[in-house]
């Protein structure tokens, strides 16, 4: 049971920064990585950003509960809240 939440965590941040790369390519322009998420902190959208790249959790999610992994399902789902949280506390501060 344990196990299968740490591969759902896993997994859900593992989509999280693919989604969060994805983003910052589509919306980049054409510039590199870095210098995408360094003018997104600079402007102030970097939290948007990292929400937009959680898309991907709801794939990795819907995959677990149709495959019936319920606590891979739940180790996805408590990532994406720890990252609603990161970024709302980082948006206050």
């Amino acid at each position: 049971m344990k196990k299968d939440i740490f591969i759902g965590i896993f997994v859900g941040l593992v989509a999280n920064l693919m989604g969060l790369f994805f983003t910052a390519t589509l919306l980049g322009r054409g510039d590199d990585f870095t210098s995408v998420i360094e003018a997104a902190y600079q402007e102030g959208f970097l939290g948007k950003l990292i929400s937009l790249g959680a898309i991907l959790n709801l794939v990795a999610f819907f995959v677990f509960i149709k495959k019936k992994q319920d606590y891979r399902a739940r180790g996805v789902l408590l990532i994406t809240v720890f990252i609603a949280v990161f970024t709302f506390v980082f948006k206050l501060f």
